[in-house]
């Protein structure tokens, strides 16, 4: 089985890591089975977050019996040193542990760092003196952010967006936390749903050494996909080679990853699907896309007021009003084919 070390933490687990947002979507028996199924199969690595509504609360009933062969990462947005200690504390209460093995302050807009005022660098060392945490992380979706708290010193590990969409700047930073010692946990590693090869996906992870992947998962086959990825893909394979390089010909670029920082929308319009529909519609089968619900959610964004919050919200720069009136047009003109068949 392939391993991964997370920097100077030293943990080392599966290649294969479990992210824990999709479980909040199904119910407790459901969840329980697949997580125990991921822990009988080999991945110990169980990621999660304290916004993720229920998902510690599914964790902590279906593993606390194996908590000491697992390494739980959980994270909090608290942006005051109260809510700091109130995150921590329910998470502890609801994974049923007395420690979180890595603790991550979730997507904050600056990289904390000790005596910024804010104080959430400081709770975090004393909640690791205090044995609560063992190791400080930090996720992000602001490259300029996920830099900086690389290149601190002050984490021990990061989670980033990284796919084989990745630019030069993903990789740059992929470097970086390999050069500081720095574990990196590639979250969006199917890019949103744009990638829609599993093993091709996880071929370009592993041929990352200091990258452990967590795959969103909620659904038994996609855990089954992913174990036996571990066993068979490689970026050597032709074919996988072929359909890495097909995708970053074809998407590489200003794509939204769906990350729904942008929300919510004062006009109502569902940006995280309808900034993404053009990519959506090729690269899926199409029907679920054309639906008279679909078409309803998409002419949505002919009330958009032009108030820039989304652009200003987004982690990537993206220019989101464009980009949203860019796949109308291009779902109007999809539309308009279809009625001509």
């Amino acid at each position: 089985m392939k391993t991964v070390t997370l920097g100077r933490t030293g943990i080392t687990v599966c290649k294969n890591g479990f992210g824990a947002l999709p479980i909040q979507r199904v119910d407790q028996d459901c969840a329980g089975k697949i997580l125990r199924k991921a822990y009988d199969a080999g991945i110990t690595y169980f990621d999660t977050a304290r916004a993720y509504t229920d998902s510690e609360e599914k964790i902590g009933r279906a593993l606390s019996d194996v908590r000491q062969h697992i390494v739980l990462a959980t994270k909090t947005m608290a942006t005051t040193v109260e809510g700091f200690w109130s995150d921590l504390e329910t998470s502890l209460r609801l994974l049923k542990t007395d420690y979180i093995d890595v603790y991550q302050l979730h997507n904050p807009a600056f990289c904390p760092r000790p005596g910024d005022s804010s104080g959430l660098y400081e709770a975090m060392l004393e909640a690791r003196d205090k044995g609560m945490i063992r190791f400080l992380g930090l996720t992000n979706h602001r490259i300029h952010v996920a830099s900086e708290a690389a290149a601190s010193g002050l984490y021990d590990t990061l989670q980033f967006p990284f796919s084989y969409l990745a630019t030069d700047k993903e990789l740059e930073l992929i470097r970086l936390c390999e050069g500081q010692n720095v574990g990196f946990v590639a979250m969006k590693a199917l890019s949103g749903g744009l990638i829609t090869n599993a093993a091709a996906a996880y071929a370009w992870q592993a041929s990352f050494p200091n990258v452990l992947p967590i795959w969103g998962i909620q659904r038994e086959w996609e855990l089954d996909e992913f174990l036996r990825c571990m066993e068979t893909s490689s970026v050597d394979d032709p074919d996988i080679r072929a359909v890495i390089d097909r995708d970053r010909a074809e998407l590489i670029g200003d794509f939204c990853r769906s990350c729904g920082y942008c929300m919510p929308c004062p006009a109502g319009i569902e940006i995280r699907q309808c900034a993404r529909m053009s990519q959506l519609i090729r690269r899926s089968p199409s029907q679920p896309y054309l639906t008279a619900e679909t078409q309803a959610m998409m002419r949505k964004i002919n009330d958009c007021l032009e108030c820039g919050q989304c652009k200003a919200k987004c982690p990537y720069g993206l220019d989101t009003p464009n980009l949203l009136k860019k796949n109308l047009a291009d779902y109007e003109d999809i539309l308009a084919d279809r009625v001509k068949i």
